[in-house]
This record gives C-alpha cells, structure tokens and sequence, in this order.
C-alpha cells in the first residue's frame, strides 16, 4: 500500500508565495521519480515540474523562474516552493510519485489527492 499526501495550498494572493509538500509513504522500495501536477477547471492536467532520485528536475515553461522544485529522499517527500505566483496559477496541484512497491516489485505512478492553490487578490 503506498500513499501520497499534500500539504500547503491554500488563498494567495499575487505575488506571494506557498511551498507545497508531498510525502509518499507505505510499501516502497524505491521511488524512481516525484512531481507536481495540476488542473484548472475546464483544462486538462498539466506537468509542472518533476525530479528524479538523481535530482534531474524538468519544469514546465510557464513556471521557469518561479517555481523551484526539490527533494528529500530519505523522507520520500517532494517540494515545490512557488514565488511570483499569478492568477493562471490557480488550480489543483497533484503530487505523483513514480516509483516500484516492495512487496511486488512493481513500477507504478501514484498520485495523491490534490491540494487547492488559489491565487487571487
């Protein structure tokens, strides 16, 4: 059993800043990769930023330069500090982890259950 829960959203307004938090926990054996997603009402679900064990970050081109992405392994938990925040920020921000379960050894994608950014003045 793994699960995924967020922690940090909630009203800001623009030009302020949230740091989320996602810990994965349950049966892991190792967690290849986690990022953030998130969805606005009316669109789909969009990356935005990703990091590997590694620490190879990907970040989508509207968040480049505000949002910073990061990790604690040893904790199985991944962060995402937002500054600048803008309105078309405002969505439900999904943690995924990318990672292979102990007890089966299987390769999945996990998600949790979302947590609400809105930003509005």
């Amino acid at each position: 059993q793994v699960q995924l829960v967020e922690s940090g959203g909630g009203l800001v307004q623009p030009g302020g800043s949230l740091r989320l938090s996602c810990a994965a926990s349950g049966s892991i054996f190792s967690i290849y990769a986690m990022g953030w997603y998130r969805q606005a009402p009316g669109k789909q679900r969009e990356l935005v930023a990703a990091i590997t064990n590694g620490g190879s970050t990907n970040y989508a081109d509207s968040v480049k330069g505000r949002f910073t992405i990061s990790r604690d392994n040893a904790k199985n938990t991944v962060y995402l500090q937002m500054n600048s925040l803008k309105p078309e920020d405002t969505a439900v921000y999904y943690c995924n982890a990318d990672l292979w379960t102990a007890a089966t050894m299987l390769r999945g994608d996990y998600w949790g259950q979302g947590t609400q950014v809105t930003v509005s003045s």
